[in-house]
């Protein structure tokens, strides 16, 4: 195939007139359309001067127009760079700087801000939530077709980017490959059809709503019922339509809460995924005895798209992620030797396989740091696996984290904590929480003399950060638990925080 990527996903559906997805207003868009949007879209970018290699970056709201940037990076052979959307300008500034970008795709109303942080010689567009702006406004002067240019395995297709809790974040590099291996290997292993409707209320900027969702759906010629968001009622209303839904955990909680998810709503679904985030035990058994059906959880990270899996058929087990995805080699390793530990024994859990990226973008320090010469990624998750070879992970051995299906380092709300009146010093945990998996608490000690109000902390960090970002509570404290060697033992802030009620 001449582009490794695009013409297995897409390409092979140019006269497809199926529908592809069903927007939210009830539009349709066949493969075919979808196809000719994504061409129109290419050839603007050719148009511009971008050539092969050159990154674009997005941060604009969910539309079958945003899902077709995407498609036609990859008819160009350009490297996407999506962007959650809840980045506040200052936060887009490192990611804009960093990569590059020849295009920057944006929100209308935040153009001008935008435009004065992007790269000098960058090229803005705008596109909004209904897919109007200057992107498709030029867009629709462009023909409808397009040869897709030559791409590899190897060739890259995204860049998301990721940290630990200190230092810089890292851009993630995706190939070509990397996309694809995962997106047969799941579509296999969770028997995706052309017969299938994914219900699609996940983000697009993320890898399980974009790299898992969509690829997953265009490798088997399924259809997608294309949500903005996860909005109940509506979740409700599309179940019948549907076949399988893909969430984050917060989507299980939030349906078990409504009394209209009944057995007889979901009797004719097949499949129920949960990813992004811990999906606690109680849940598992709430849905099953719900809806007699059982929620398959799996696993996967920015740098490795999905590394394993319940079965499908089989034992789905409540607090495990299953097994190694076919292809995929899983091992628990010692974090200070990287000596491989038997069964039963908890350490860090490494994968090697056609999914595992290439390595951080400009980063070869880092690259090396967290990637093995012989191909195994230091994942940063520790786990264990049991006597029948279920996998289940038990904490990270970095402060990460995750809350509704993204990523959150303390440090960066430490800093901001730290530097406000009043704040001798914080630190920033997660503690269990059954909507989103982990809900952020601070811990701030006062400075001497001083007694800073919870609310008026938040008041003044919450600007500054994504709402996703934002604490749920401060808690003030004397002191700040530490070791003989004087770091802070954020376990046991955890286990203080997940024990006590809110103050």
């Amino acid at each position: 195939m001449a582009n490794h990527l695009f013409d297995p996903l897409f390409g092979r559906h140019a006269s497809n007139t199926a529908a592809f997805l069903t927007a939210d207003d009830g539009t349709a868009l066949s493969y075919r359309a979808f196809l000719g949007l994504s061409a129109r879209m290419a050839n603007l970018f050719t148009t511009l001067g971008a050539k092969k290699g050159d990154r674009v970056a997005v941060q604009v709201s969910k539309s079958p127009e945003a899902l077709a940037v995407y498609a036609a990076c990859l008819r160009c052979g350009l490297v996407l760079l999506p962007l959650n959307t809840g980045y506040t300008t200052a936060e887009l500034e490192y990611f804009l700087s960093d990569a590059e970008p020849f295009i920057v795709i944006c929100d209308p109303a935040k153009a001008t801000e935008i435009a004065m942080v992007v790269p000098g010689g960058s090229r803005v567009l705008t596109l909004d939530s209904r897919g109007r702006g200057s992107l498709t406004e030029d867009a629709a002067e462009e023909e409808d077709i397009q040869t897709p240019v030559v791409c590899g395995p190897d060739d890259l297709a995204a860049i998301l980017y990721t940290s630990g809790t200190t230092g810089r974040s890292k851009g993630a590099m995706l190939s070509h490959d990397n996309l694809l291996s995962n997106a047969r290997t799941l579509a296999d292993l969770w028997r995706f059809s052309e017969n299938d409707v994914l219900l699609h209320a996940l983000p697009i900027f993320h890898t399980h709503g974009l790299f898992v969702a969509v690829n997953v759906t265009a490798i088997s010629g399924a259809r997608m019922l294309f949500h903005p968001g996860f909005k109940l009622e509506r979740i409700l209303m599309d179940l019948p339509g549907a076949t399988v839904l893909m969430g984050v955990p917060t989507f299980y909680t939030r349906l078990l809460d409504d009394p209209g998810f009944t057995r007889e709503r979901v009797a004719h679904m097949r499949l129920f995924v949960s990813g992004s985030a811990p999906l606690l035990a109680e849940t598992h058994e709430r849905f099953e005895s719900r809806t007699g059906h059982r929620i398959l959880e799996r696993y996967g990270m920015t740098e490795t798209n999905m590394n394993a899996s319940n079965p499908y058929a089989g034992e789905r087990r409540a607090g495990t992620i299953g097994f190694p995805l076919p292809g995929v080699d899983l091992r628990i390793t010692d974090p200070e030797t990287g000596r491989p530990l038997p069964d039963g024994d908890v350490g860090m859990i490494e994968v090697r396989g056609p999914n595992v990226f290439k390595g951080y973008w400009r980063m070869p320090e880092k690259t090396a740091e967290e990637l093995r010469d012989s191909g195994f990624f230091i994942t940063g998750d520790l786990g264990r696996i049991d006597a029948d070879g279920y996998l289940s992970i038990v904490g990270r051995q970095k402060d990460l984290i995750i809350s509704g299906g993204y990523n959150i380092y303390p440090k960066e709300i430490e800093v901001l904590l730290d530097a406000l009146p009043g704040v001798g010093e914080s630190a920033v945990v997660g503690i269990p929480d059954a909507d989103f998996g982990e809900a952020v608490i601070a811990a701030v000690v006062p400075a001497p003399g001083a007694r800073p109000d919870p609310a008026e902390l938040l008041e003044r960090i919450r600007p500054k950060l994504a709402r996703f970002k934002h604490p749920r509570d401060i808690r003030l404290v004397e002191e700040l638990p530490r070791n003989t060697m004087g770091k802070v033992q954020k376990n046991v802030l955890r286990d203080q925080f997940s024990n006590a009620p809110a103050g």
